[in-house]
């Protein structure tokens, strides 16, 4: 099963939030199974904004941490494909274009859910389920996943 990860849960695991949000996205993330996470490109670019922008991180040190995640994780490129699926979700569903082409590069992943505190708990697209992975209540398929064997 493929596990996407949205902005927000890389910014925390970079502390952008400061050390609590860190620890716990950093929990989230090494509880995953191995090979399980994908990176929307699309996250990447994002994180560079927010890590500048907000943790006011000098560019070329956001951009070590976005090379770091590239290479640890599979990204899914914004391909043609990715951008019309996108345009689809936001005109049928009101997402921005931006969130609309994470949830599709998702799709296009194969994903079965995408972790993230900003869009909608629940939201099912192409069978990808969007999840909020700090919730108090988690979705089933997460808490399985995040109950299984220590990391």
């Amino acid at each position: 099963m493929r596990i996407a990860l949205d902005t927000n849960v890389l910014a925390y695991a970079e502390g952008a939030n400061g050390a609590l949000m860190r620890d716990r996205a950093l929990r989230v993330i090494q509880r995953l199974p191995p090979g399980a996470i994908v990176l929307p490109a699309q996250t990447l670019g994002e994180l560079f904004n927010v890590l500048v922008r907000k943790a006011k991180r000098r560019p070329r040190r956001a951009r070590e941490a976005v090379l770091s995640w590239r290479d640890a994780y599979a990204v899914v490129d914004t391909s043609a494909a990715v951008i019309v699926n996108a345009t689809d979700l936001a005109s049928d569903h009101g997402l921005t274009i931006w969130d609309s082409v994470v949830l599709a590069a998702s799709a296009e992943a194969e994903c079965r859910l995408l972790l993230s505190e900003d869009l909608q708990e629940g939201f099912t697209w192409r069978g990808v389920t969007v999840t909020n992975p700090f919730a108090p209540t988690l979705n089933p398929i997460l808490a399985a996943l995040l109950a299984g064997p220590e990391v």
